[in-house]
């Protein structure tokens, strides 16, 4: 089993209830921290001494208060992980549900499990750690494993995502070619953006651009 475990959570229930179920596996070192802030560093410092740790389950979303942090959530926690321990196990516990946010995760953070939160949550957990740990596969909570099969996702882009993105920032479809230009997006000409609106459209059944930043917003793309 995973000697040295760490957990970015910021809510001190979340926390003892994974703590319960790593000391049931047998984890011997559980560290915590409610600021992603502290996680890098305790990670640092394992890093330092030689001690790393074996495997990271973090939270995505955590709560603002007086302190000021440079890594807002899980989400900037993880893609530090993968630059300094990219050999580091990594299970995401939340509630995120957005299609494109989580196969992100595992497409581009090349995460190892994702358990939503939940009523079953705590028994996700204990498969996910195991299923890392005895047969080194990666692991998906049942209600969200189709997310992993989602073709549609595949044909999105880099280029389509800015431009949902601007579209949902206000910006008119006869105006996102100045925009691109502003941006050094190319190509920008408004022939090139029209089809690639288009294009979005069809991809997820859009009636209109209203209704297509709405599909977006709803995956998590927007």
């Amino acid at each position: 089993m995973f000697k040295k475990v760490i957990i970015a959570e910021d809510f001190d229930s979340i926390n003892l209830a994974v703590m319960q179920v790593l000391s049931e596996l047998g984890v011997t070192q559980i560290h915590h921290a409610k600021y992603c802030d502290d996680a890098q560093l305790k990670i640092k410092k394992a890093n330092l001494d030689n001690q790393p740790f074996d495997l990271l389950i973090s939270d995505l979303s955590f709560r603002a208060d007086h302190r000021k942090v440079e890594l807002v959530g899980g989400d900037d926690l993880i893609k530090w992980v993968r630059e300094v321990q990219p050999d580091l196990k990594i299970i995401v516990h939340s509630v995120e549900d957005k299609t494109f946010h989580i196969k992100s995760l595992f497409e581009n953070q090349n995460i190892d499990g994702f358990v939503i939160k939940g009523r079953r949550s705590i028994k996700q957990l204990k498969t996910a750690i195991n299923t890392l740990f005895l047969n080194d596969n990666k692991y998906i909570s049942p209600e969200v494993d189709y997310i992993l099969q989602d073709k549609t996702i595949n044909e999105i882009d880099d280029y389509d995502i800015e431009l949902i993105k601007q579209l949902s920032l206000g910006v008119p479809q006869e105006k996102m070619d100045i925009k691109f230009k502003e941006l050094g997006i190319t190509p920008n000409s408004k022939s090139t953006i029209e089809k690639r609106i288009g294009k979005l459209k069809d991809y997820f059944k859009a009636n209109n651009t209203v209704h297509l930043i709405s599909i977006a917003k709803d995956l998590g793309i927007a």
